[in-house]
């Protein structure tokens, strides 16, 4: 998709706020900075559009883009962060379930993980959770530019494996915000599902 539009529609917590004109949408989820923003920026052509924060864990609501009048991209607060409390992570847990097993018009998470890593315990939930719920998934690995080339297979099989891969209900790809890889196969996997 060529993107000239972009606007930050709302931000919600609860469903009575989400936006009522129907149009598609995916979120986007991942540890704090694992690169939501670039991502985000990368497909919308925009350098800042979505802010990245030197503070993980600045999101704190439902973020809702609406991208050439098209689809929503839904920008969902970032786990994994120690400094917020107990308390306001449940919140937070119970925010994002309401939204991902309720919202007719989400077509599919975007779910991000760090390449250079073996996904986090947090990474790992959030896949099978979705699986089990049953949402379209795409797995991107993000800062693939910061791996050789020879050790993608291998970066792509560890990430796989921990998350007990279901290529039934996801696609995998490579993510790099320097290089601009893998942002045609987000935007195939994104109108593939419209």
């Amino acid at each position: 998709m060529d993107v000239h539009n972009v606007e930050m529609v709302m931000s919600a917590v609860s469903p009575s706020q989400y936006p009522e004109d129907g149009r598609p949408e995916f979120a986007l989820v991942g540890r704090s900075n694992v690169g939501k923003s670039s991502l985000t920026n990368t497909l919308i052509n925009r350098k800042n559009f979505a802010r990245t924060s030197g503070q993980p864990g600045k999101t704190q609501t439902l973020n809702f883009y609406a991208v050439e009048d098209a689809l929503y991209f839904v920008d969902v607060p970032g786990y994994g962060y120690a400094k917020v409390s107990k308390k306001k992570r449940e919140e937070f847990g119970q925010m994002i379930e309401t939204y991902i097993t309720s919202r007719k018009q989400l077509r599919g998470v975007i779910s991000l993980v760090d390449a250079r890593h073996k996904p986090s315990e947090e990474d790992i939930m959030m896949y099978r959770w979705l699986d089990y719920y049953n949402i379209p998934i795409l797995l991107v690995a993000t800062k693939a530019d910061k791996i050789a080339r020879g050790k993608l297979n291998q970066s792509e099989s560890v990430i796989k494996k921990a998350v007990e891969y279901n290529p039934e209900n996801s696609d995998f790809c490579f993510f790099s915000s320097v290089t601009k890889s893998g942002k045609e196969d987000v935007w195939d996997w994104i109108e593939s599902k419209m």
